[in-house]
């Protein structure tokens, strides 16, 4: 046995160097696309097995759960829904700016509806991702390199023709970083390459004028057009996108509002939220001039109707729409991609500078396997051509020979050691020959009938066309402006068949400014029952329902519909509601969960006290705590705009018990679980910040709590009940704040 060699290393090093090789393999392995073909790896792959496979766009559909297990099995050791998803997503337009993979079959929509299993969907290459992605694989035109068990071969990057990066975006959550390219139009990038390669001094405003901006799927509006330069230059930045809203007449002079196209951010559950966010404006009175919403989306197209009242104010309407859903939204732009090996941001320049030098990568080794076939051919034809010139002679070298071997050594190397002739210039004819190799093997398999003088013709024609075809390749590897020439027309076949129209709009708009429609200041009655559903009311329907109303709801408050109400709960937080949020009707409407529309939540904490926030404004509030922490706070400490606050801070394993308002001619009586009593004046409690514990109000023996705090006014009877008996606050012996308090005889 081998004794075992122990490494002492510092655990942190061997922590960072894991995380950089895991980050790194996430980053360059699976996230971010290749900025030369613009694809992810899963994405190449899935392709290249299509290629392998033989589903052509001319060929029928094939299952994808064949191609997704093949890529599985050959090039991609992941999850097939990883491989799955990747391949639906080729096959939706209206995700991609060009669909890679022709899908047949239930491949998703654009509302968020899921792809069917891939035992149901066939898929087939598209035509362009034939044509312009797997074109001249099999002329040494890229690398190939080992799959992960190194019984196949893949392409470390797919020969693509066009930027694929910028035509059909990107997006990829790395570690530590993220991609998200907007699609643009294949005509304008074509164009734009084009032009960088005529100028490569061009700078990306004069590149601008071919790519005017992102051309989205769902098209859209892009509304901050001065602010593409920067983004294209810097390769991120915001770009804002609105939906396009037409209106309809309808009878009677009522107008609708129709949604012909919404923004790239919205597809897929976007738009059930957007149905959603219009019905909450109307519930909560945002407008009154929507009648009703339906969705009414086809296979033609999105199609998403407002209905209006008759006179309703439309310019203010959409603006609404605009501002408070996401009919106008927010597109991040982070040209993120590997280059070189590395992750890199870059600008549309230098993406298509990367593009550009690929191609005469490409365009360099595919004309140098030509040129080299070419060249073969050419000795080939001359080797035949010659042969034919002393046809005799060969002949007879055949007839003389013993072996293939003997026959092929005199017609390479001039041997005529083991060839019988018929004379000796024949020998010496035959000792000068010099065929190459290759020469000699085709002269031994030429056929008779090559031998026709029509034959022999049509071999001298095609080393013309053998030798044409050299000097064509010749010039493109040799002249820069002729090989451009060459990728030039290439971009420009596929511009004239796989190009169509712009669909983003691209302008300058003015920031969606609508007048929210004032709301009428009122007093309401705010409700709520001990299973935490909290309601508002009209005063004249509490009044009319007062003790049924009292009777059944745990808190009730008189407030502003304006307003907000605050909650204090056991943990030391304040809570803030908006009155707008809560549902205003019936006394018997359920009413709604407090957890809904605030940060309560009843299953971590509970509340102690419930108050109006503009009538706490000039009140103080006394805080007692299980541990029996006191102090006074002022109401104005808790005016803030924040949602949720700490409202004291409590010590190890406390709670608050109690929040009251005080005033400084009360009495404060404190009871512990145990009958303990201490009665004192509110002047003994300290005033202090909503940031700080307090003070003592009790001396607490052992296990015992803080359970109760009243309060009354100096010279009033107070009687509470503890156990079975009735105490009377009144008579209790007035004491001095952190006493031990009086034990109640029950």
């Amino acid at each position: 046995m081998q004794d075992s060699q122990i490494i002492r290393t510092e655990y942190s090093d061997v922590m960072k160097k894991s995380y950089i090789d895991y980050a790194m393999s996430v980053i360059v392995a699976r996230a971010l696309p290749d900025v030369r073909d613009g694809l992810k790896p899963v994405q190449r792959r899935t392709l290249y097995d299509m290629y392998e496979l033989g589903i052509r766009y001319d060929k029928p559909y094939r299952k994808c759960a064949r191609i997704v297990g093949d890529t599985m099995g050959k090039y991609h050791p992941h999850g097939d829904s990883s491989i799955y998803e990747a391949l639906v997503v080729m096959a939706q337009d209206f995700k991609k700016g060009m669909i890679l993979v022709d899908g047949h079959g239930n491949f998703g929509s654009i509302e968020g509806d899921g792809a069917a299993a891939m035992r149901y969907t066939e898929a087939r290459l598209a035509k362009i991702t034939q044509e312009a992605y797997l074109a001249d694989l099999d002329k040494d035109i890229v690398d190939f390199m080992p799959n992960f068990d190194e019984t196949e071969k893949e392409p470390e990057v797919l020969p693509v023709r066009i930027p694929n990066l910028l035509v059909n975006g990107a997006e990829g959550i790395a570690v530590g970083m993220a991609t998200s390219i907007p699609t643009h139009n294949l005509g304008e990038v074509i164009d734009a390459v084009k032009a960088y390669m005529k100028n490569d001094e061009i700078s990306t405003k004069q590149l601008m004028k071919y790519v005017k901006g992102p051309d989205f799927p769902t098209g859209g509006i892009v509304v901050n057009k001065d602010d593409l330069l920067n983004i294209y230059e810097t390769g991120t930045g915001k770009i804002k996108i609105r939906g396009k809203v037409e209106v309809e007449e309808m009878k009677g002079g009522k107008k609708r509002l129709v949604i012909t196209e919404i923004p790239y951010t919205m597809i897929g559950a976007g738009i059930g939220k957007f149905l959603n966010d219009v019905c909450a404006l109307v519930e909560s009175k945002k407008t009154s001039d929507i009648v009703d919403i339906s969705n009414q989306s086809s296979k033609e197209g999105i199609r998403i109707v407002i209905e209006l009242k008759r006179g309703a104010d439309i310019e203010n309407l959409t603006n609404m729409l605009y501002k408070k859903t996401r009919l106008e939204d927010t597109f991040g732009v982070n040209m993120l991609a590997v280059a070189d090996g590395r992750p890199e941001t870059m600008g549309i320049k230098k993406i298509i500078e990367h593009h550009v030098d690929f191609q005469f990568e490409l365009a360099t080794r595919k004309y140098q396997t030509l040129l080299n076939k070419e060249k073969d051919k050419k000795e080939i034809q001359e080797g035949l051509m010659k042969a034919c010139d002393v046809i005799d002679l060969i002949i007879e070298i055949l007839r003389g020979s013993q072996s293939v071997k003997d026959a092929k050594a005199c017609l390479t190397n001039g041997v005529t050691d083991n060839i019988k002739f018929k004379s000796g210039i024949s020998k010496k004819m035959a000792a000068m020959l010099r065929f190459t190799e290759r020469q000699a093997t085709a002269i031994l398999e030429m056929r008779l009938y090559k031998l026709i003088g029509l034959e022999i013709e049509a071999l001298m024609k095609e080393h013309d066309e053998t030798l044409k075809k050299i000097a064509r390749y010749e010039d493109i590897l040799n002249n820069y402006d002729s090989m451009a020439d060459v990728i030039i027309e290439d971009l420009e076949k596929i511009k004239a068949e796989f190009a169509r129209k712009r669909r983003t709009m691209i302008e300058n708009a003015e920031e969606a400014v609508y007048e929210e429609k004032k709301i009428e200041e009122q007093e309401v009655i705010f409700l709520m029952d001990r299973f935490g559903y909290a309601k508002t009311i009209d005063t004249n329907i509490y009044g009319r329902n007062k003790e049924a109303a009292d009777t059944e709801n745990k808190y009730v408050i008189s407030c502003m519909n304006t307003g907000k109400v605050c909650l204090f709960t056991n943990t030391g937080k304040m809570h803030q509601v908006k009155v707008l949020d809560l549902p205003y009707g019936k006394f018997r409407d359920k009413g709604l969960p407090i957890d809904n529309v605030s940060n309560y939540d009843s299953t971590q904490e509970e509340i102690v006290y419930i108050c109006d926030a503009e009538q706490m404004r000039y009140a103080r509030l006394l805080f007692a705590t299980k541990q029996g922490m006191i102090k006074k706070v002022e109401g104005t400490e808790f005016q803030v705009a924040k949602r949720t606050i700490s409202a004291t801070k409590l010590q190890a394993e406390d709670e608050v018990i109690s929040v009251q308002v005080i005033s400084e001619n009360q009495n404060v009586v404190l009871q512990t679980k145990d009958g303990y009593f201490l009665r004192f004046t509110a002047m003994e409690v300290s005033e202090k910040k909503k940031g700080a514990i307090g003070v003592r109000g009790i001396k607490l023996r052992k296990n015992d709590e803080l359970e109760q705090v009243y309060l009354f006014e100096e010279g009033t009877e107070a009687k509470v009940t503890y156990g079975e008996k009735e105490v009377t606050l009144n008579r209790l012996k007035m004491a001095k704040r952190d006493g031990n308090g009086t034990k109640a005889r029950v």
